[in-house]
């Protein structure tokens, strides 16, 4: 029963797989991508809105803002 065991021991002990340092690494990756591309194109989608913005309140009879 003991040679067993450690034989369960020494299968397993020798797994393969991404680890918990590895997933964490890819989080950081993709949220840097996700931080860059925002940044990239935070003024172009910003710009966007507010022409849309200007174009509605143009129509708008009242003094509503956006």
């Amino acid at each position: 029963m003991i040679e067993y065991l450690r034989s369960y021991i020494t299968i397993h002990k020798n797994e393969k797989g991404a680890s918990a340092v590895e997933y964490g690494l890819l989080v950081a990756a993709i949220a840097a991508v996700i931080v860059l591309i925002v940044f990239a194109l935070g003024g172009i989608i910003k710009d966007s809105f507010q022409s849309t913005c200007d174009a509605i309140a143009l129509g708008d009879s009242g003094t509503g803002t956006c």
